[in-house]
């Protein structure tokens, strides 16, 4: 099994605890949104699905971090997320976590790894 990258934005799309960009990821059941965001310098990706209710977290789209812009948040119920892991810290769904997108950074870019079982 092969793994290949697929470019999700260029690095500048992406500021420290700035608006993220949204994307979409393959699953089983077909595509699922996702979000890229930078957090101290380094970027990282999960899936735009609230571990308490599976909506989208962000009603402007784009938007994922609360003011402080030390969390994500969720725009509906406000459940707060670690950046770094997705890890709930606040809100309904405390102690679930967020689903990660494995990503990477080189050359400028950003891009989604992903497994190519082809």
């Amino acid at each position: 099994m092969a793994c290949r990258e697929r470019l999700i934005c260029e690095s500048v799309a992406l500021r420290d605890g700035e608006d993220g960009v949204r994307f979409t990821v393959t699953r089983p059941g077909g595509e699922a949104p996702a979000f890229a965001v930078r957090f101290g310098g380094r970027v990282y990706a999960f899936l735009n699905r609230c571990a308490h209710v599976p909506i989208e977290l962000d009603w402007v789209p784009g938007r994922f971090f609360d003011d402080s812009r030390r969390y994500l948040i969720c725009a509906t119920h406000g459940a707060m997320y670690e950046p770094r892991s997705g890890h709930c810290v606040a809100g309904p769904c405390r102690g679930a976590r967020l689903g990660v997108v494995p990503v990477v950074e080189h050359d400028g870019a950003v891009f989604l790894m992903s497994d190519d079982e082809r």
